[in-house]
């Protein structure tokens, strides 16, 4: 075999270091302000092309806010954003996506009543040679386009008649078929089934395989340490961290998005709840039998104890939320029986189970929750108004103390209780909603999907000092 020889390297390249290409999407000390909240100060973070990158933090650290600044929807007080190493400046979050920039907001952010087809292809449908929108052609697009993604639909069904997982795999497809060198996915899986989730990592290997960057926002753990590559902690509006995941062990992590050392972290766990065991001369708070609702609900039958948490599961479409919709009345139903304490509530309606003791924080907090309109203390005390009034009178005095109450115990993150609670970040409108039927100190509490929009330390840590905490006898479902 004839010997090999290497070949001497160019003078004008000989000792060159080769650059590292720049980030695909980069923060350079990024802040922003509102009024009287600092959410963003001086956060610098970098993604790199093919990488999946997860961006964590608590509610109110500057989540959204970053991923807002980075995608036009709002303009940063200081610093810049740079693409591809050029400074940008957006001004509104179409020219982000005309940059190669797609998002997946955690609420489905499409037309409803649009066909799914339409809204895959809003602002670039395919034309004809008419110059009209091309139908057949964009449908089959469509159609070929959600096969990827393991979705069976008809391209001409209007969007809002499909459920929020399948909703949610027809943002991906949009966000996907753009041409995006960056997808920002924002907590992505909240409404997915176990099936669904399979595929959106499939998917997401698809694009780091072109070299398209990812940008992960999420709670869960095991979903950020089985895809990501790296990591950023967000705290309070500061960059706390960023470098590789794996090698983090997960009280790391959770300890730099608290604040707190892992021995604080490791001492108190991640729960404040005690196993509650059923004493046979206990009695039941609440006691369902029997509930039927055509098409949703078929002889379901709950006991719920005093200080008890009871988990209620199951697949979309299964009929969770449809059952804690009935226990508080906002389903009507065909059959069975809602007693509180012994007493039955005789035809179950949303005034008739807060009457009975019975609140509930939704699953869709924006659609069915908060009124965005509204300020904080607004919204905290609207359904106590009946109990905070005399003669018809709203007393303001007692509305402030409870806001102020609630805001400290939850730790609510807002300018003032005037601020409207559109303003506020997920997390935070989360607890205001809470703090809503808390203030109620209702016998049952019922949460639905309470931490789509939460970290994975819970806000807020219950305890037995804890208003309506399950150690106070207050369960919850």
């Amino acid at each position: 075999m004839a010997p090999t020889h290497a070949t001497p390297p160019h003078p004008e390249t000989a000792g060159a270091v080769v650059a590292e290409p720049a980030p695909v999407l980069e923060a350079r000390s990024v802040s922003k302000r509102f009024p009287g909240v600092v959410a963003l100060d001086d956060v610098s973070f970098a993604l790199r092309a093919g990488e999946v990158h997860a961006l964590v933090g608590e509610n109110g650290a500057g989540k959204s806010t970053l991923i807002k600044v980075l995608t036009g929807v709002y303009q940063s007080d200081g610093g810049e954003v740079r693409v591809g190493g050029e400074p940008v400046r957006f001004a509104r979050p179409f020219e982000a996506q005309q940059a190669g920039i797609s998002t997946i907001y955690q609420e489905v952010n499409l037309v409803p009543l649009m066909s799914v087809a339409r809204n895959i292809f809003l602002g670039r449908e395919p034309k004809n040679r008419f110059g009209l929108i091309d139908f057949p052609r964009m449908n089959r697009e469509t159609t070929e386009l959600l096969d990827g993604f393991g979705v069976r639909v008809d391209p001409k069904r209007p969007l809002h008649t499909l459920g929020i997982g399948t909703q949610q795999m027809v943002a991906l497809a949009r966000a996907v078929s753009v041409q995006a060198q960056v997808v920002i996915m924002d907590e992505p899986t909240s409404s997915l089934e176990p099936r669904e989730v399979e595929t959106l990592f499939r998917v997401i290997e698809n694009l780091r395989g072109q070299d398209i960057a990812v940008l992960y926002v999420s709670h869960r753990m095991d979903e950020l340490y089985r895809i990501c590559d790296r990591v950023t902690v967000l705290r309070d509006g500061c960059h706390i961290h960023t470098g590789e995941l794996a090698p983090l062990e997960r009280m790391q992590l959770v300890s730099m998005m608290l604040g707190r050392d892992m021995a604080e972290v490791r001492r108190d766990g991640l729960t404040g709840f005690a196993a509650v065991g059923h004493d046979a001369a206990r009695t039941p708070v609440l006691t369902a039998t029997g509930l039927d609702r055509r098409h949703h609900l078929h002889d379901i039958s709950v006991e719920l104890y005093a200080g008890e948490v009871l988990g209620l599961g199951g697949l979309l479409g299964s009929g969770r939320s449809e059952t804690a919709k009935a226990l508080t009345g906002a389903l009507s139903l065909d059959g069975g029986e809602i007693t509180v304490d012994g007493k039955r509530i005789g035809r179950p309606t949303p005034a008739a189970a807060i009457r009975a003791g019975i609140s509930m924080l939704p699953e869709d907090r924006k659609a069915e929750g908060i009124v965005p309109g509204l300020s904080v203390r607004e919204n905290i005390v609207l359904a106590a108004m009946p109990r905070l009034s005399r003669a018809g009178i709203v007393s303001r005095a007692k509305q402030d103390r409870i806001v102020d109450i609630f805001m400290k115990r939850l730790r609510i993150k807002a300018s003032s209780p005037e601020q409207k609670v559109g303003e506020l970040s997920g997390g935070n409108q989360q607890k205001v909603l809470l703090a809503r039927w808390l203030c109620l100190e209702p016998k049952v509490l019922l949460l639905d999907e309470p931490t789509g929009a939460s970290t994975s330390a819970p806000r807020p840590r219950c305890s037995p000092s804890s208003t309506n905490s399950p150690a106070k006898g207050s369960p919850c479902c």
